[in-house]
């Protein structure tokens, strides 16, 4: 949104010219856009198509649309030289995209809106929490709902009133608003007394019997837990055609509740998941786009020089290319990428690129593979890596293991995501029960021509006394950077190159965007971790088993020629 004076007299505008304009230049390579923006509005475009069929469930109004778009460029800017100008909200190209896709369609059986969720992540500084604000007195005044409640949700105050504050200063702004929809502005809430219509901040969780028209989460990567955001959805069943809104930034934690709803709203734009009534637009740059370019900047900032100057992000970009203590915060905040640890050692971004969700571990049935095993303590999670050669890399699939009790900790709610989705084992009781591991390798033996199993031999001396016995080879890998070093290096260069391929196990990805190593006055390198809870164990077992692989002399062989590939390529 940028700068503008009232125009009374001028000709009404198209605003879903405008969106659909954009979206065809988006499409068209004309406006310099990443993938999942792209997908947003091919999404669209082709949608616009569909419609004209009479079994296509969904139309679009542009009425509709045209209305929420022009109810937004009446409010007046809350803050800064705009505010202090008395100017008011004026719609960029983008903007009108993003209100009159998420708006205009309905329906077709009873004209409702048809998108009831909305997750928009965008850069730092790009309008999104004024742009919410407006969406919020809209759904609170103009959108036709009795007793409206529209909240603005977030971990903390501050958080909280980042959308609730200017939509408070643009109500008071407005006294033409007030009048016509009998409108109070109050200290910490909005109320229309003719029907009970509120709008306030909330933290944690709305109060028991609320009935959210319009739920808006801002800044959801910082939130441990999807509490509240359920909370908000379980609550909107009542209503007609409720909006539950996330707007954020990207984050640092791989294992929380929003990059988890990011990574399914991909799966959706992509058609590999079908979810007719979730819009997603996410603002981000492409993988091989180089950081420190320009074009990065432009990608990432559908607002450039309009609510961020490009000068601002130019010299943030500096101070990250001198600084590898600010590359981290750089790539969050002004380009949309996720990151973990502030001196993560591998490259996460490579290594979601490598994952195909179609990969099966039975498609290699009866194929030699080694497995790395790492038990930790009885209480905490253990990994079992089993890692096929593939191509000129590997092919890796990851087991894990918890007890009952530590999944239902309350701050452990990562850990019931991925065992209700079927990528964590619980096991009963308070720890974990080794029978169980035992018993998955003994079977994994039976399916697949097992080379090896690599222990840490702490914790395991048991396990592999009673899988020696079974006939399985077991092979001890100790904790040391001798056996560590060379293999830790080698997973870097191999996912680096893409040269592991995987099925997309959200649990290793965590794991592996904890794991820091610094390397000491040899060079060597040994995987750690920042704090406790950033658990590392599958890549450890990975380690472990790739150690193993570089043993034999086809392993080693293939070593020498990836590494010397990497040579000829410098």
């Amino acid at each position: 949104m940028k700068r503008t004076h009232s125009r009374p007299s001028a000709r009404p505008k198209s605003y879903v010219g405008k969106a659909n304009r954009y979206a065809r230049d988006v499409v068209a390579g004309r406006i310099l856009a990443c993938k999942w923006v792209r997908l947003s509005c091919q999404r669209h475009l082709d949608d616009l198509a569909k419609q004209k069929g009479k079994d296509y469930p969904y139309r679009f109004d542009a009425a509709k649309a045209e209305k929420v778009c022009q109810f937004l460029e009446l409010l007046p800017h809350s803050k800064g030289e705009w505010a202090r100008k008395g100017l008011k909200l004026q719609l960029e190209p983008w903007q009108c995209f993003k209100t009159a896709a998420l708006f205009g369609w309905v329906r077709k059986r009873d004209g409702r809106r048809r998108f009831r969720k909305a997750l928009i992540l965008e850069p730092r500084k790009n309008a999104k929490s004024t742009w919410a604000a407006g969406v919020g007195l809209y759904m609170l005044t103009a959108d036709g709902e009795h007793g409206a409640e529209v909240y603005s949700g977030a971990t903390t105050e501050r958080q909280a009133w980042e959308v609730f504050g200017p939509a408070r200063l643009m109500a008071q702004k407005t006294p033409a608003l007030q009048s016509a929809f009998g409108l109070s502005v109050n200290a910490s809430n909005l109320h229309i007394l003719g029907n009970g219509s509120k709008f306030e901040p909330v933290i944690g969780k709305p109060g028991d019997g609320s009935s959210p028209t319009c739920a808006i989460i801002d800044e959801y990567h910082e939130h441990d837990t999807d509490v509240q955001v359920d909370t908000m959805e379980t609550g909107m069943g009542a209503r007609e055609q409720p909006l539950l809104l996330i707007i954020t930034t990207a984050g640092d934690n791989l294992a929380g509740p929003c990059f988890a709803a990011m990574e399914d709203a991909q799966k959706v734009l992509e058609g590999l998941v079908e979810n007719d009534e979730l819009f997603a637009l996410i603002y981000t740059v492409d993988p091989d786009m180089d950081w420190t370019s320009d074009a990065a900047l432009v990608m990432a900032n559908p607002n450039l020089d309009v609510s961020v100057k490009g000068e601002f992000l130019r010299a943030r970009q500096r101070d990250a290319i001198n600084n590898p203590r600010k590359v981290g915060i750089f790539k969050t905040k002004h380009l949309n990428l996720w990151v973990q640890a502030r001196d993560a050692y591998f490259n996460i971004q490579r290594w979601t690129e490598s994952a195909d969700p179609s990969l099966k571990i039975e498609d290699f049935a009866g194929q030699p593979c080694r497995i790395g095993v790492d038990l930790a303590s009885t209480i905490d999670i253990a990994a079992v890596e089993i890692t096929f050669q593939h191509g000129d890399g590997y092919a890796r699939f990851g087991r894990y293991y918890l007890p009952e009790a530590t999944i239902e900790h309350g701050e452990n709610e990562h850990y019931r995501g991925w065992e209700k989705a079927g990528w964590l084992t619980q096991t009963d009781g308070d720890m974990i029960d080794y029978v169980t591991i035992r018993d998955d390798l003994i079977g994994l033996t039976k399916l697949y021509q097992v080379e090896e199993i690599a222990f840490d031999p702490h914790q395991a001396m048991m396990m592999m006394s009673e899988l020696s016995q079974e006939g399985v080879p077991v092979v001890e890998v100790r904790p040391l950077v001798l056996n560590f070093s060379p293999a830790m290096k080698q997973m870097d260069g191999l996912i680096r190159s893409r040269k592991i391929v995987h099925n997309g196990d959200p649990v290793f990805t965590w794991m592996l965007s904890n794991v820091v190593a610094k390397p000491d006055a040899k060079d060597n390198v040994y995987p750690r971790k920042n704090r406790p809870e950033n658990k590392i164990d599958g890549p450890v077992a990975h380690m472990m088993a790739l150690a193993r692989w570089m043993t034999t002399d086809e392993g080693a062989g293939k070593m020498n020629d990836f590494f010397a590939s990497l040579v000829d390529a410098a």
